[in-house]
């Protein structure tokens, strides 16, 4: 009986990853992706593969994470069982981090695809491959931390030479061609600031003098030219301005100070007395204490909508408690109107309206119920927010690479050009991460608070002896399940408790 012929096996599916840091030079007809490309069909063509006909091709994009649009594609089509090999020229070209190098192997792994690096002949089949591989990516991601540690090292010598390397452009000073040059209008400004500190030693006082003269903060230029208007001076600005050396024509680095390029506002003999006050000064008699409060982050001003803070005035061991407003307690008195309420009058006067709400089981059925239907939309919104953000972060974080890639490459003049957009892309990514991180925060807080009333309803049905048992923390919880808000009017002599969940005319004390 004649033998039949073995089955040929179906040639193996691979597809080709390339890479490439920086957008420069892909405009050319032959790039380097395309080298990477050849390189890699020919070694495949070699073995008997067959080239996929999807490009997986990254031009632009920073090794130091997997946030890439054609590696995306590429590990779907790995996992959707499209691929069985994927081939790089170099092993840096699919990732630079051995973290995510690594769990990129695995999900390969788990696929049941295999990796291969033409220009560094290993197998990842046996131990002495794998090995082999983690040294690969530990050199690459050592070559990527030295870097942006040579980036870091370049900056700080640069300021070291009292260069100006990129950042907010200080009040009293503009950029021209990557150096900084006075702006004698604003300029007279900060020597303002000095000259009154040294003749006043009080922070209000240089406010209400600034206020008075009609004194603003810097406008800003964008690089579209937009013009963002400046704003009033506030305490945190003006100690800015006081502890900044940037003044007194030199550069901080490492608490050591070097000559700067650029000229001197304020006397470094002015700049030491300033210094030398703000060191020694008596400590406030005013400190923020968390503790005790119970309407902490829910009082607010009727005549500036700022909020008002826990603070504590001692004298001798007695503690005495107040709420203050931001505003007059950045600006100074003659910006809001609002004095410093003391908490235990006001915390009273909210217990005494919740005590009364008890008593109107009506009343409380729809504050309990309104809250939980505002919860709900609160959540779907949150929940659509934290699903749009992680893109963004992603899109940030591939950005802030390109810029880092591109730093170590370029003329010192666009070097400058680069750090400033750095700073701007990093600020940017800040906010986003603190964003998803609020996101994060609120969803948990929900959900706690669902679970908080069921607990709370079971206080309040049993008001009066269940409130006395209660230490601080619990009584805080308690109010801040049902009070939304409590709005302060001086001038008017009022307290406004509104409720959450309740569309009726919040209670009002005079």
């Amino acid at each position: 009986m004649a033998k039949k012929t073995p089955e040929r096996a179906p040639a193996k599916r691979c597809a080709i990853y390339t890479r490439k840091s920086t957008s420069a030079g892909l405009e050319q007809e032959f790039n380097s992706l395309d080298a990477q490309r050849e390189a890699c069909e020919a070694y495949a063509k070699a073995q008997g593969w067959s080239v996929v006909g999807e490009s997986y091709d990254d031009g632009g994009f920073t090794g130091a994470n997997v946030d890439r649009p054609a590696f995306q594609r590429l590990l779907a089509d790995v996992e959707a069982k499209k691929i069985d090999v994927v081939v790089v020229y170099k092993v840096d070209r699919l990732s630079r981090s051995l973290l995510d190098f690594a769990k990129v192997m695995d999900r390969f792994n788990q696929s049941g695809a295999a990796f291969v690096s033409i220009t560094q002949n290993f197998s990842t089949a046996d131990a002495m491959g794998r090995l082999t591989l983690n040294m690969l990516m530990s050199f690459a991601e050592f070559e990527r931390e030295m870097i942006a540690e040579r980036t870091r090292d370049k900056i700080c010598a640069a300021r070291r030479k009292g260069k100006w390397t990129g950042g907010a452009v200080p009040v009293g000073y503009d950029v021209v061609s990557g150096k900084l040059q006075v702006s004698e209008l604003e300029a007279i400004v900060v020597r303002e600031i000095f000259d009154l500190y040294i003749k006043h030693r009080s922070i209000v006082r240089i406010l209400e003098e600034l206020r008075r003269r009609g004194r603003t903060t810097k406008r800003h230029v964008s690089k579209t030219g937009s013009v963002r208007s400046a704003k009033a001076w506030t305490k945190d600005a003006i100690l800015r301005v006081l502890k900044n050396p940037l003044y007194t024509g030199r550069t901080c680095v490492g608490g050591e100070f070097f000559d700067a390029e650029h000229a001197a506002i304020v006397d470094r003999e002015t700049f030491a007395r300033v210094a030398a006050v703000l060191g020694d000064g008596a400590p406030r008699s005013m400190k923020t204490v968390q503790r005790g409060y119970l309407l902490r982050g829910l009082v607010r001003c009727a005549a500036c909508g700022a909020g008002l803070t826990p603070a504590s005035a001692f004298k001798g061991k007695r503690e005495y408690r107040y709420y203050r407003c931001q505003t007059r307690d950045k600006q100074g008195a003659r910006a809001c109107p609002c004095a410093p309420l003391p908490a235990k009058a006001v915390e009273e006067f909210v217990i005494a309206e919740l005590r009364k709400v008890t008593l109107d089981r009506r009343l409380l059925g729809r504050i309990t119920q309104g809250v939980s239907e505002r919860s709900a939309g609160e959540r779907a919104t949150l929940h659509v927010e934290r699903a749009a953000l992680p893109g963004e972060i992603a899109k940030l974080s591939v950005e802030a690479g390109k810029l880092v890639d591109a730093f170590a490459a370029s003329s010192t003049a666009a070097q400058t050009i680069l750090q400033r957009r750095l700073d701007e892309v990093s600020a940017h990514l800040g906010d986003r991460k603190k964003r998803l991180d609020d996101v994060e925060r609120r969803l948990a807080q929900i959900e706690d608070g669902c679970i908080d009333l069921e607990w709370v309803a079971g206080v309040l049905r049993d008001f009066d002896p269940l409130w006395k048992r209660l230490n601080d923390e619990n009584r805080a919880r308690v109010i801040r399940a049902l009070v939304e808000e409590v709005r302060v009017d001086e001038k008017a002599g009022s307290l406004r408790i509104a409720f959450r969940g309740t569309s009726f005319d919040p209670r009002v004390a005079a």
